[in-house]
């Protein structure tokens, strides 16, 4: 779905308005219950030299070559400096990116919370060796050993980038101001036909946090991993939310047209896609993250199991996470870098700050995504999780 591929310069705004942002999903994923531990897949535990190609599966705006922009390059400075050539295909979707790395042709991929634990659970991805990624010591620490990028403290990649799913509004509109999911989720919001909302199965997620603080007595402890009778609540309130959606958006540049055209008033978002509406002087719109929280992404880099470059990919994880690298890219493509250290680097002095990157707290506000597994994914224990398969299928209804 995602997804974000939302630069704030002119060139990244011209990039193909049909790239959508990571989660959106088009085609039945995987059913994986996690039953099981991930199969055996051997972890790189010494770094030789490069192979001399590097074959990616990719968000548009990660591997930027200078063809969109000649101005941003950090491609060709990476196949100086390693003698990998890098090779880049676009992923346009997460199940897209599944289905491409399973035929085996690629030596990574980054990939998002609702993909990652579909490639682990696989065998389509190898453990990491944090140790041959020097990089790896500076990235913050709130996205390491986490359940959307490691299995029993083992991680299976490399963190890159990081962002909330928010509340945007239009406070000219929209009064008071907004502190809860409510306004989007109560079926008698004021704003009815005003409303816009993501266009993902993961986006029942956003739903079922709603109903943490909403409706205590469902015992939704993770937003990810809910019972038959959570996932059914949940779809509930999105159903009847419909009746008060105007648009359902993937594609970022709708969302923008819609809020400067007034035909949205209030809705989830992303950081940048404020930044860009805030950029025109036709509305000025406000974020916040509700005090529910938030549902958000953090992306990683992960390398095949059957990589035919295996070093060259390990290469590219410590040059992609490295400070000037990892700022290039949060800068261009509008997410928060998850190298500390390239808050020194931004060319917007205001950039991590206006992305929270550094801020643990804000973060630990985020629920980010994870992908839904019969075994559930809150580190309970239990096995009474609906999968992310069931997601689809309830996404298809509420929409209709």
């Amino acid at each position: 779905m995602k997804r974000r591929f939302l630069a704030l310069s002119a060139g990244a705004v011209a990039l193909t308005t049909a790239m959508l942002f990571t989660g959106c999903s088009t085609s039945t994923p995987s059913t994986s219950s996690q039953g099981a531990p991930p199969p055996k897949v051997a972890m790189l535990q010494k770094l030789g030299a490069g192979e001399g190609q590097l074959n990616l599966v990719a968000w548009a705006g990660y591997a930027e070559d200078g063809s969109n922009d000649p101005t941003v390059d950090w491609v060709h400075p990476f196949e100086q400096q390693s003698g990998c050539k890098v090779n880049t295909t676009i992923g346009d979707t997460s199940d897209a990116m599944v289905q491409l790395m399973r035929t085996g042709q690629y030596d990574g991929v980054s990939a998002s919370g609702d993909a990652t634990l579909r490639l682990v659970y696989a065998g389509d991805v190898a453990p990491v060796n944090t140790k041959l990624v020097p990089n790896y010591a500076t990235i913050s620490p709130f996205l390491k050993d986490k359940s959307w990028n490691s299995v029993n403290k083992q991680m299976y990649g490399i963190p890159h980038g990081w962002g909330a799913n928010l509340l945007m509004y239009n406070p000219s509109v929209v009064t008071p101001a907004p502190d809860s999911w409510s306004v989007v989720f109560d079926k008698s919001s004021a704003y009815k036909g005003k409303v816009t909302a993501y266009d993902s199965p993961i986006y029942i997620a956003d739903a079922a946090l709603y109903l943490m603080t909403k409706d205590p007595s469902l015992g939704i402890k993770d937003p990810y991993s809910l019972t038959q009778k959570q996932l059914d609540a949940a779809v509930k309130v999105l159903t009847e939310q419909a009746g008060n959606v105007g648009e359902y958006w993937a594609d970022y540049t709708k969302e923008v047209q819609a809020f400067e055209s007034g035909t949205s008033v209030v809705g989830t978002t992303w950081q940048v896609i404020a930044n860009l509406v805030n950029s025109d002087a036709k509305v000025k719109v406000d974020t916040v993250v509700p005090k529910e929280g938030a549902t958000g992404w953090s992306d990683t880099w992960m390398v095949s199991a059957k990589a035919k470059h295996p070093n060259c990919m390990y290469k590219w994880m410590d040059y992609i996470t490295s400070a000037k690298a990892n700022a290039q890219v949060a800068e261009w493509f509008g997410e928060a870098p998850a190298q500390t250290l390239a808050c020194k680097q931004t060319s917007d002095p205001a950039f991590c700050t206006t992305f929270h990157a550094l801020d643990s707290a804000y973060a630990s506000k985020i629920h980010y995504w994870t992908t839904p597994q019969k075994q559930c994914v809150d580190g309970s224990g239990k096995s009474d999780c609906t999968t992310y398969a069931q997601w689809v299928d309830a996404w298809q209804k509420i929409k209709g």
